[in-house]
């Protein structure tokens, strides 16, 4: 049986394959900055370790068999990447939806350097590439609160996954063979409009919930200070505006490796309600 290292283990979906992974009978250790904060299940070993410090992610690896790899927007530390792999026969990487790279050809995100770092290593591998999770229109919150979200591009058709889908899709590839070398790009069962998914929170919550469109430009100043990346709130704007000619695609790859359809927006939601309080 795989003894598995999971990074990110007390996070959406780290904490989701945790828990999947100790009723399913397997060893986990999870590894923390501060163990003596982390609320885990009993059956895990906690150890503390930090992706930015290569040699405690070697400890942490020792004598494993599998990582499960969550990497958060950091800067990329090669020697953490091959302090992993050389400790472990498995990754599975937690990437997005990028693109691959031809030999030589420069990253343009923390992804790409990192699933390049792994495929060199000679490690086995696999990437699971979530298009966006559900979870980030959490930022929604405070204003469905209030009645009305305030957010450019109504028409933005989105198709958001559910952490739990992830966290599902990591355990089968972790713990079934056959994923060697694969790049599932994860998505919900359809693609929503923002309207149609603000629409959706304030009829699962009972709290009516008008859209108002917002400038583009002063979301970019809000988004921009807000998340500390002018860069990356410039990406994601000129993405959702995409959006609205193009809908975000739609893949059948979760009901592929878990044998049912991925959940929608609205168990989502369900799943959610005390987030939106």
């Amino acid at each position: 049986m795989e003894r598995i290292l999971v990074t990110g283990a007390t996070g959406r979906v780290g904490g989701n394959l945790v828990s999947l992974l100790v009723d399913a009978g397997y060893p986990v250790r999870a590894v923390v900055r501060d163990p003596a904060r982390a609320t885990l299940p009993a059956a895990v070993e906690v150890v503390r370790g930090d992706l930015s410090d290569p040699d405690s992610m070697a400890r942490a690896v020792h004598g494993l068999d599998a990582v499960f790899l969550m990497w958060p927007g950091i800067a990329v530390e090669p020697r953490t990447v091959r302090a992993i792999t050389a400790g472990v026969r498995q990754v599975v990487y937690l990437s997005t939806d990028v693109a691959d790279l031809a030999d030589g050809e420069p990253a343009t995100g923390f992804h790409q350097e990192i699933e390049r770092l792994i495929r060199d290593s000679g490690v086995r591998w696999t990437f699971l590439r979530p298009i966006d999770f559900a979870a980030n229109l959490l930022a929604w919150s405070g204003q469905v609160r209030q009645g009305v979200v305030r957010w450019p591009y109504a028409r933005a058709a989105r198709s958001l996954i559910h952490e739990r889908d992830i966290a599902e899709a990591a355990a089968t590839v972790l713990t079934t063979a056959g994923h060697d070398g694969a790049r599932y790009v994860l998505t919900g069962p359809e693609a929503l409009t923002h309207a149609e998914l603000a629409g959706i929170i304030g009829e699962v919550t009972g709290r009516p919930v008008r859209w108002e469109e917002q400038d583009p430009g002063q979301a970019y100043t809000q988004l921009a200070a807000a998340w500390g990346n002018p860069g990356f709130a410039a990406a994601r704007l000129a993405a959702w505006k995409s959006f609205v000619e193009t809908p975000e695609r739609v893949t059948d790859t979760v009901p592929r490796l878990l044998g049912r359809p991925a959940r929608t927006f609205r168990s989502w939601v369900q799943d959610h309600l005390g987030d939106f309080g």
